[in-house]
């Protein structure tokens, strides 16, 4: 399946409140979106045919638009039952699901305040972002910084945001590294690009301040789940300096899951007993049939 290109393959997808064939779900090539970004979106996974924190990731798309200056025409509850219908519609038990909302084509250029807004979600199977997650990922340093909050709309996971993310990861790739570790504006720690990143000392998770990126649902999960615990998790600036003094970190997030990290940039770490915790705790709860 994954080496069928998405708009040759079978299946449905929810299109503005409606189920259409997946070859049949397209859009104008003078679409607004396309042109100027005016889009956001949701990735989320399903486990045991329900979709993982259904109603947080509904809520944010709804949120990302509003940010972004457009209303979804959909109720949080409405997109989880197209969510829910579609994951048992394409006969999934595991599988990643992409909402995504959109400007139209009504007008094309950067003012387009009356341009229809149009809802799609598509469901595939996929297996790990990363493969082999024990052996841990080899990170570089990004060559682009996350933008400072009065720069962009850093709090909407919206797609204009991941240019920088796709530019970093293709040099990641093309330097012999699984993905990049992006600084900030101000060169504090940020996140990878598709990812939140933790770090682990002496027993104690160190995570950087999301002022400048999405706070992730699976990172406020990892974070909570360490908590009770009895774990303690620091959120705070993260200065590259400090890398070489932690003893394990990781990367959260509804495509990479839990990954752990063995390199960044040089900087060896073993994923350990911290790492397998995390992930363990994740595993119990996203593979409950409730985890909704």
């Amino acid at each position: 399946m994954a080496s069928i290109p998405f708009h040759d393959r079978e299946g449905w997808i929810w299109f503005d409140g409606k189920f259409t064939p997946a070859r049949e779900a397209k859009v104008h090539v003078l679409t607004h979106a396309m042109h100027y970004a005016s889009a956001v979106f949701e990735g989320e996974r399903a486990y045991g045919g329900a979709v993982f924190k259904s109603r947080e990731h509904s809520e944010r798309l709804i949120r990302s638009g509003k940010i972004m200056g457009f209303h979804v025409p959909y109720e949080p509850e409405e997109i989880d039952r197209a969510k829910h219908e579609l994951v048992a519609k394409m006969g999934f038990s595991d599988c990643y699901l992409r909402a995504v909302a959109w400007r139209g084509s009504e007008a094309l250029g950067v003012s387009a305040k009356h341009n229809t807004i149009h809802c799609a979600i598509a469901a595939w199977e996929w297996g790990d972002y990363f493969a082999d997650k024990m052996k841990g990922v080899r990170l570089m340093i990004a060559p682009w910084r996350r933008p400072a909050p009065d720069t962009a709309p850093a709090n909407a996971k919206a797609a204009g945001l991941y240019m920088i993310c796709t530019l970093s990861k293709h040099a990641a790739e093309d330097a012999g590294f699984n993905d990049a570790l992006m600084f900030d504006w101000r060169g504090q720690i940020a996140e990878a690009t598709g990812a939140n990143i933790f770090f682990a000392r002496d027993g104690v998770i160190h995570t950087p301040t999301p002022d400048c990126f999405l706070n992730g649902i699976t990172r406020q999960t990892v974070i909570a789940q360490a908590r009770q615990r009895g774990v303690e998790v620091i959120e705070r600036a993260i200065f590259p300096n400090e890398l070489a003094t932690f003893e394990e970190c990781f990367l959260t997030g509804s495509a990479a899951e839990i990954t752990p990290i063995r390199e960044i940039a040089g900087l060896s770490f073993k994923p350990a007993a911290m790492c397998e915790q995390v992930m363990h705790d994740f595993a119990a709860l996203t593979r409950r049939k409730n985890a909704t």
